[in-house]
């Protein structure tokens, strides 16, 4: 693997000792590929995902937006998914990215969607 690839990879693994999701309280994990964006919502004491969201879906697809604006619209999307199962406070895994740009902008949808970190 790449030097920048292995360094978030350890990145990674470096957070996720400190951080764990629970059933009244997921982990919110964040992947950012070149093109897209995904949220889920994760209990890592059963080992489920309990929602997803990604930019892939139809109604975020078919909007012509900047690849940011986009992922305030995940945000947003996986802040409505937890409110449906009734989820107010999540943890926040930035996995390894740096809080930057897509990454912020993915917390800053949740938020205004009305997730509590």
């Amino acid at each position: 693997m790449n030097s920048k690839g292995s360094a978030r990879v350890k990145i990674k693994y470096r957070i996720r000792k400190k951080i764990s999701g629970a059933a009244a309280k997921p982990r919110l994990s964040v992947f950012r590929s070149n093109t897209d964006i995904y949220a889920q919502l994760i209990d890592d004491a059963n080992g489920v995902t309990l929602a997803a969201a990604s930019s892939r879906q139809k109604d975020i697809a078919a909007q012509k937006t900047p690849k940011t604006e986009k992922s305030k619209l995940v945000g947003a999307a996986i802040a409505t998914k937890a409110k449906e199962l009734g989820i107010t406070t999540v943890v926040f895994d930035r996995g390894g990215y740096i809080y930057h740009g897509r990454v912020k902008a993915v917390a800053e949808g949740a938020r205004e969607g009305g997730l509590v970190f």
